[in-house]
């Protein structure tokens, strides 16, 4: 039967005659009295009569809510009902998860909540189950987005129902139901659909809540469904490019200390790790985490302001133990399991495709990036990580995406089935990939496409439940509706080979890491699923061809890495390569920031702009700061006393290692008065020090000149940083210099007389008259 929904509104009916037109008086009475009733009865929604209780379809959608009820939460609250129906029903545990015999008994519980402003009474928790199981994926849908109820949710169970007690506005009763197998009607294997609702005994629907009972029957022996889950462990970079250098140890810098809570006990990467050790799955590892999390076990700082440019304004980091632990327990989940490293910080391809001159210049970085990226993951986790795996955002593919990965040396892409279409054999033409068909696509010479469910993707990144109580409810929900997804797809084709490949999103919620396991587990042991390696996944990969009708999602395009961004990490490369030229040993500088440009570009910064504004402006300051800390100590005057003599500059060297590979020139703006006898003076300090370096000059005529030092870099002559300009008070050169000088200038003047007499006598014009 099919309950009426509440309105949540007491009617009073009263009738009048009316005899005459102008009979306000009357009406107005008859108003008042029917108002007064209202305000009488309506704090309290009463029991109807057990004879009003009278099955009926006709009108399987709720009414509008009264004018006494508030709106409830909606689906994304745990209640899966409408937004007009009176109490939220949340439903936290379906024992067993699966039926596998005809006996026994079926445990629900959870609680209800009233959302009203009124109180409820006379109410009762029932269950439904459907009258026959889901035949495609795609009704699993449609029923789990219906609202109402109809004649598909079947009959409510009599004798089986958990009687409420009066609940005021605001209040929660928890629930616990136990129906015998038998009374459920489930009839062969499939997913049935399992509603819990709340009624009154008139049929008025008080509230809702759905969700799927899977039913595979010991003894059915359907094809199993080949199933590779890929278990991404990634997070938002936190380790800047600065260090703090001492003469024992070389100590990153974190922007926070937030790696710290998720490493620990009942965080979100320490739980990820305890559920996967647990399922036969296909760990997908960022190598700038694993290198994160090992630079924090040997001991790090965390800036006081984000993006801070002086190491000294730092604290000791407190997750060190945490960090180790995380790192232990990494590697003895993933041992005899399959690994692939991603490439180093998890780089956004398709921003990089397509961000022009941008992404074209980091390319070389990012290659070199992701082979050490597998040197951290093989040598942390003791494994032979895959590293050829390109997971571009949302699984959408282009030619320009395939190029790219390509360029980095990624051999297969994650791809959504919507983006690649495979060749049928048996007629040669191209077709998109069905709801469960995923097979993996060769196009081009040497790219491989493998397809995944974008049905399960989906599910697993609009839920996520948190942890403890409050997550059980959208945990327990996405678990069951996981499990229906992949029996469902095994009934479609119930004896045919058919593959499932499951990516999760990359920040996975330790509540949907759990319902993953869970439904996993539950699957592999009823039998309707069968564990696959990525490998066997990737292997005989089918012809087929990127599609191109579509173009790229729009929705994935607003969220991508803007062109300029990607402009100014490609000039920060150039900077640094000239700062790595200057440096004695340049290893132990470049490397922590060429690692933090590759994080600039990560995959994590998708949906927050802000962010990754802020880490690119931390990265572009701190080689600001690194190529400002090696300049020259403005000077006002220098004497030079005597034909020959030298000017002392100082450089200061603010850099945490020695300087090398810059040279020192002086130019003067007299050079007949005063001139550098050095063209140019190599340059050598210490790591923080000030170095004072003697330029020799040689003084032909006393009285002041301006002179200008630059820095230079040595390897290809280029200035460094901002010159100085001085003045050099040149006193007691000898007055045979001054006559020399003076002689010198006087036979020049002659020269250029006796040639201008000359060409007068020849009739010709002057030298330089003609332009």
């Amino acid at each position: 039967m099919t309950p009426r929904p509440s309105t949540g509104a007491v009617r009073t009916d009263v009738e009048v005659a009316v005899v005459a037109r102008d009979g306000r008086c009357a009406r107005a009475i008859v108003a008042a009295v029917a108002a007064l009733s209202a305000v009488l009865v309506a704090p309290v929604l009463p029991p109807a009569p057990a004879a009003a209780a009278v099955p009926s379809y006709e009108n399987s959608r709720a009414a509008p809510p009264g004018p006494g009820y508030s709106a409830g939460h909606g689906p994304g609250h745990g209640g899966h009902h409408r937004s007009s129906y009176a109490v939220t029903v949340r439903l936290a545990s379906v024992s067993p998860a699966v039926l596998r015999r005809q006996d026994g008994w079926l445990t629900l519980s959870g609680t209800v909540v009233n959302d009203s402003r009124h109180r409820v009474t006379g109410a009762h928790v029932g269950v439904r189950t459907g009258r026959a199981a889901l035949g495609t994926r795609s009704g699993l849908a449609v029923a789990a987005g219906r609202t109402d109820l109809t004649r598909a949710d079947g009959e409510e169970i009599a004798d089986h129902t958990h009687r409420l007690p009066s609940l005021a506005p605001g209040a929660t009763r928890g629930f616990r139901l136990r129906v015998p197998v038998p009374m459920l009607g489930t009839a062969g294997a499939g997913a049935y659909g399992l509603t819990v609702n709340v009624a009154r005994a008139d049929g008025a629907v008080l509230g809702l809540a759905r969700t799927f009972l899977p039913v595979y029957p010991e003894g059915t022996a359907y094809e199993p469904l080949r199933t590779t889950v890929l278990w991404p462990v990634t997070d938002t970079p936190h380790m800047e490019a600065l260090t703090l250098r001492t003469p024992d140890s070389v100590r990153p810098v974190f922007r926070d200390d937030a790696l710290a809570a998720a490493f620990a006990e009942g965080g979100r990467l320490r739980r990820l790790v305890e559920t996967g050790a647990r399922l036969p799955v296909t760990w997908v590892v960022d190598p700038d985490l694993v290198a994160q999390a090992r630079a924090m076990a040997d001991g790090y700082r965390v800036a006081r302001t984000p993006g801070a440019t002086d190491p000294r304004h730092t604290t000791a980091g407190g997750g060190g133990r945490a960090a180790a632990a995380w790192l232990a327990a990494l590697k003895r989940a993933v041992r005899g399991r399959d690994v692939v490293a991603l490439p180093y910080a998890d780089p956004d391809l398709a921003s990089l495709a397509r961000g022009g001159r941008g992404g074209d210049a980091l390319a070389g970085l990012l290659r070199r990036a992701s082979r050490a990226g597998k040197d951290v993951v093989d040598r942390e986790l003791d494994t032979d990580a895959r590293a050829d795996v390109a997971w571009p955002a949302g699984g959408a593919v282009d030619a320009g995406i395939a190029a790219y990965a390509e360029r980095l040396g990624l051999a297969t892409v994650l791809a959504s089935g919507g983006t690649v279409a495979r060749l049928r054999r048996s007629s040669g033409a191209l077709v998109t990939a069905g709801a469960t068909d995923d097979r993996a696509v060769a196009f081009g010479e040497r790219m491989t496409a493998l397809t995944y469910d974008t049905t399960v993707g989906s599910l697993l990144a609009q839920s996520r439940p948190g942890a403890g109580v409050a997550g059980a409810p959208l945990r327990l929900r996405l678990r069951q509706r996981l499990l229906a997804e992949s029996l469902t797809a095994v009934r479609e084709l119930p004896y045919a080979p058919r593959s499932l490949v499951v990516v999760p999103p990359r920040r996975m919620s330790a509540g949907a890491a759990r319902a993953v396991a869970e439904a996993v587990s539950e699957g592999l042991g009823a039998g309707w699923l069968e564990p696959s390696r990525l490998e066997v996944a990737a292997h005989d990969p089918e012809p087929g061809q990127l599609r191109e009708a579509g173009g790229y999602p729009v929705a994935l395009r607003a969220s991508e890495l803007p062109a300029r961004s990607l402009a100014a990490v490609a000039r920060d490369q150039r900077r640094l390569r000239t700062l790595s030229k200057v440096l004695s040993d340049p290893g132990r500088t470049t490397a922590s920031a060429y690692a933090a440009m590759a994080r600039a570009v990560s995959m994590s910064w998708r949906g927050n702009p802000a962010g990754a504004r802020a880490y690119r402006r931390g990265v572009s300051r701190y080689l600001s700061a690194s190529i400002d800390s090696v300049r020259l100590v403005p000077k006002s005057t220098v004497t030079v006393a005597g034909q020959s003599a030298t000017i002392p500059v100082t450089v200061d060297n603010g850099l945490q290692q020695d300087l090398t590979g810059v040279e020192l020139r002086v130019a003067s703006s007299r050079p007949e008065r005063l001139g550098a006898v050095d063209r140019a003076v190599g340059v050598r300090a210490s790591r923080a020090v000030s170095r004072t370096v003697r330029v020799r000059v040689k003084a032909h005529a006393n009285g002041p000149v301006r002179l200008t030092a630059q820095l230079y870099t040595s390897f290809d002559g280029k200035p460094w940083g901002r010159p100085i300009t001085f003045t050099a008070d040149v006193r007691s050169v000898p007055s045979g210099a001054v006559a020399f000088v003076a002689g010198g200038v006087g036979l020049m003047v002659l020269a250029a007389a006796f040639r201008l007499r000359r060409a007068r006598a020849r009739g010709g014009e002057p030298p330089g008259a003609r332009g």
